[in-house]
């Protein structure tokens, strides 16, 4: 490749990642001057690249917005990031699209790749691993989406068809603040229009989305992430459990994050532990109590069950059977 060809290549790939350059920016990242910087210009126009002009202060070029680029230049580490991004996006259901398309976005770009960097990714492929993922993660639709994420930008109110997860369904105006991902699912947290209360949706029960007129003002307070975590600890399941644990925060959190329980400080009774301090008092909701002897037993932290009775029965039962294999003989 001669050497003015490869710097119109490189000039493409610069304006490919997105803004306005500057000429001076440009020429210098090219080693040439400002009107050769034009001519290259020129020559991607020829080639129906819509290169932008920007006048004023802050000019330069840029691409048309909206043009897709039939080349995908991609140095050798960029290709391998952005395999890896794919790999982990879907081992963690970060991804908009189910397994095959991932796929086969993988595959196309794993054709191209040199064959040194395609045994540095298989190297490192035989010695990556995963945690488990607790069920299968979420693919929302893509349109959908980006629909919710328009009007989140632009403070839009948006009608949701919805589904909750007794089958009801119903269509609500919502004031979306953010889109979060957790644990495997992707979630929408808002203000419910009708009831003027924050509530928390999962997008792969939204049937449809679409944004209305008007707008809304940038809540204040926590941000989309902990209204997240907070609707979550606060939902309504068939147990409520209430805790009091020795220990501290970071301690308690490592097997109750905050997406699961809620903590606050215990004021302790006249005639209570002098050290009950040091207590807290974590409550949570569940619907099913069999994973939570286990996860008391981990904390290994003195604690005590204010509610339910069942899950004191539970943990007797796992007490019992740990004992009992304890004293097994060899």
């Amino acid at each position: 490749m001669s050497r003015p060809t490869g710097r119109v290549l490189t000039l493409l790939e610069l304006l490919q990642s997105g803004g306005t350059r500057t000429v001076a920016e440009l020429a210098d990242r090219l080693g040439v001057q400002g009107r050769t910087v034009r001519r290259y210009v020129d020559q991607l126009t020829d080639l129906d690249v819509p290169v932008e002009s920007v006048r004023g202060r802050y000019g330069g070029y840029r691409l048309a917005p909206g043009y897709r680029l039939p080349p995908l230049m991609l140095s050798d580490d960029e290709a391998l990031a952005v395999l890896l991004g794919l790999i982990a996006g879907r081992r963690a259901g970060l991804t908009t699209t189910e397994r095959t398309a991932n796929e086969t976005a993988s595959a196309k770009i794993r054709r191209v790749l040199p064959r040194h960097i395609a045994r540095r990714l298989d190297t490192l492929l035989e010695a990556l691993a995963f945690t488990d993922q607790a069920g299968e993660p979420d693919h929302p639709d893509a349109g959908l989406l980006l629909t919710i994420a328009d009007a989140v930008r632009h403070r839009r109110p948006v009608s949701i068809r919805y589904t909750d997860r007794e089958g009801r369904r119903s269509e609500r105006t919502l004031h979306a603040y953010g889109i979060v991902a957790h644990a495997g699912r992707w979630y929408v947290t808002g203000t419910d229009a009708e009831v003027g209360e924050d509530r928390t949706f999962r997008l792969d029960r939204i049937a449809d989305a679409r944004t209305l007129p008007g707008s809304f003002d940038a809540p204040v307070g926590p941000g989309p992430a902990q209204r997240v975590l907070s609707g979550l600890a606060a939902a309504e399941y068939q147990h409520e459990v209430t805790l009091r644990i020795h220990g501290t925060a970071e301690q308690i959190r490592a097997h109750l994050p905050a997406g699961t329980a809620s903590l606050e400080e215990y004021e302790p009774a006249a005639g209570e532990d002098r050290d009950a301090e040091r207590w807290l008092r974590v409550e949570l909701r569940a619907q099913r109590l069999d994973w939570l002897p286990g996860v008391l037993a981990s904390l290994d932290r003195p604690f005590v069950i204010e509610r339910p009775d069942e899950l004191r029965g539970l943990v007797v039962a796992l007490a019992d059977r740990i004992s009992s294999y304890a004293r097994r003989a060899p």
